[in-house]
């Protein structure tokens, strides 16, 4: 048994700096991310412009950050998949494929969530 550790200041914001440099990986690293981020800065300015509500940022905020960690945790998954069999492999492509697709169904449901904020708020400034 893990003995336990009694809690230390220290040792949290070291934890909190390897969550920046993971950050920092996916954004650097990550052509797709870079991707979610031009569209999240879009999406943040056109809520700015378009004034949406308490709850609509609520909606916004939370399928931003579903998208942003899964495509970490698709990254992670990737990258541990290539260290671990760097040839190809079916079972390998198997793991990519599915983390892949996660990613793309939280991208779809920001798309609808995006689409039912902003189409009638567009629409009504038309």
């Amino acid at each position: 048994m893990k003995e336990k550790v009694p809690f230390s200041l220290k040792h949290r914001m070291r934890a909190f700096k390897y969550a920046l440099n993971g950050l920092k990986i996916l954004i650097g690293e990550e052509h797709n991310a870079r991707i979610h981020l031009s569209v999240t800065v879009v999406v943040i300015l056109a809520a700015i412009a378009l004034r949406v509500s308490s709850g609509e940022w609520l909606a916004l905020i939370l399928v931003i950050a579903l998208v942003f960690s899964l495509e970490a945790i698709n990254s992670a998954l990737e990258n541990l998949c290539n260290f671990v069999q760097p040839d190809l492999h079916e079972s390998i492509k198997r793991i990519k494929d599915l983390s892949a697709g996660a990613v793309f169904i939280a991208a779809a449901a920001a798309v609808a969530v995006g689409l039912i904020i902003f189409v009638p708020k567009v629409i009504e400034h038309l």
